[in-house]
């Protein structure tokens, strides 16, 4: 019995010691507690993060060129591949919308800007964001954003390989390098508790836990709205098809916590598909929608944006009228498609708004500097989660997911069985 226990106990600590989720979890908490203890040193650590996600950003335009190339060069009706887009384009307008409203609403209630002291805005400098903002056009976002135009040519080129006739030499070698990309992104992930670590530790060390008290109650409330539409609307979504969101986000959990530590989806975003892929959604699918949402399905900062709007206005006690709140949402409802696209996305998107509303003082978006880092890891997890609850929910509409290999992805043996390879 004693010998049988050892066995067990040894056996316990060894997966614990090669599960990736404990790493990327005490690199978290490690880099946390370097920050505020160390700030100089956490500021320092800021490499580590940042060059991690550049290394990440290397896999994700030839991930998303050969699923997408691949997916459609396999499919025999190409009206699949328009049907596919044209429901993720409607999706992601209808869900955006819910959250933009979900928003309005809880921070109209709240009212988290009630008696804030502004005398953070002498302190801020938002001239490049009011500048940038002047400076958006849907013609620039097109013409900075990559990954939209990855994602055309990925399709064109896609439709071109159906109709060839000799396909099958162009497809091998794809078929070939597309293993050995999803091998190196796996060596790559291995490295994520030291990007997650470098991306808290700056975080923490620059900013500070107590830039978080003036402004506790606008963070509280963007994160219990996030909370909010993560388990009521996606998990009712997901509900639909009989998908518990719970498993959903066990499944992708190490994805989430890279997504904490780096506060960027796009370091979990390869990972995200290869996990949707074996979760059952047909690659067309996966390669249409995913890609596709992280420019135009942002939930998160559909939320934060319509939250930061309500909030400054309730700071300069501006009493917006029905008429002002339609027009708000009006333009959310097209200026937050285009937040992927630009550096500093959120502040150059809502600095857009305000300037368009012209009723709440744009220097008000000093107050939010501060804070805006802490806020964004509760952006990136919500649009992360919003995009894989997308892709799961477009391929049951399709006909194109497997219960079966969701049932295996998501029971422990599974998990396990993949780890082991893995490592």
């Amino acid at each position: 019995m004693a010998y049988l226990y050892s066995v067990i106990k040894n056996r316990n600590v060894k997966k614990l010691f090669t599960n990736l989720t404990f790493w990327v979890l005490l690199a978290i908490s490690s880099g946390a507690l370097l920050g505020h203890f160390f700030p100089d040193k956490g500021v320092a650590m800021q490499p580590l993060g940042k060059y991690f996600i550049d290394v990440v950003k290397l896999f994700i335009n030839p991930i998303i060129f050969l699923t997408i190339s691949l997916g459609i060069s396999g499919m025999n009706d190409l009206k699949k591949v328009g049907r596919v887009g044209g429901k993720a384009i409607l999706y992601f307008e209808i869900v955006t919308t819910v959250a933009l409203l979900i928003g309005i609403v809880v921070a109209h209630f709240i009212q988290p800007g009630a008696g804030v002291n502004t005398n953070a805005i002498q302190g801020g400098d938002i001239s490049k964001f009011t500048k940038s903002a002047e400076a958006f056009s849907w013609l620039k976002f097109l013409k900075d954003n990559l990954t939209i135009q990855v994602l055309i040519f990925s399709i064109l080129f896609g439709i071109f390989l159906s109709k060839f006739n000799k396909k099958e030499r162009v497809i091998e070698p794809m078929k070939f390098a597309s293993k050995y990309i999803f091998k190196g992104l796996h060596i790559v992930m291995l490295f994520a508790p030291i990007g997650a670590f470098g991306g808290m530790a700056f975080t923490i060390g620059k900013y500070g836990i107590a830039t978080l008290m003036p402004l506790g109650k606008l963070m509280l409330t963007v994160y219990i709205t996030m909370g909010v539409f993560i388990f009521v609307v996606l998990g009712g979504i997901l509900k639909y098809y009989k998908i518990s969101i719970l498993q959903f986000l066990n499944y992708i959990k190490e994805e989430l916590l890279i997504v904490l530590g780096t506060s960027s989806s796009e370091a979990a975003l390869p990972s995200l598909m290869e996990k949707l892929e074996k979760m059952g959604c047909a690659k067309p699918v996966v390669g249409l929608v995913v890609p596709a949402g992280y420019s135009f399905n942002l939930d998160g900062t559909t939320i934060y944006l319509s939250m930061a709007v309500i909030f400054l206005a309730q700071v300069f006690n501006v009493n917006l009228s029905l008429e002002q709140m339609l027009t708000i949402i009006g333009i959310l409802m097209i200026t937050s498609k285009g937040a992927a696209g630009v550096t500093g996305s959120g502040f150059i998107v809502l600095a857009s708004t305000l300037a368009a509303v012209d009723v709440i003082p744009i220097e008000g978006l000093a107050l939010l500097l501060g804070v805006d880092r802490f806020m964004s890891e509760a952006r990136a997890i919500t649009n992360f989660i919003g995009n894989g609850v997308a892709t799961v929910f477009l391929s049951n509409q399709e006909k194109a997911f497997d219960r079966n290999m969701m049932d295996m992805a998501f029971s422990k043996e599974a998990y396990e069985y993949d780890l082991k390879n893995e490592i």
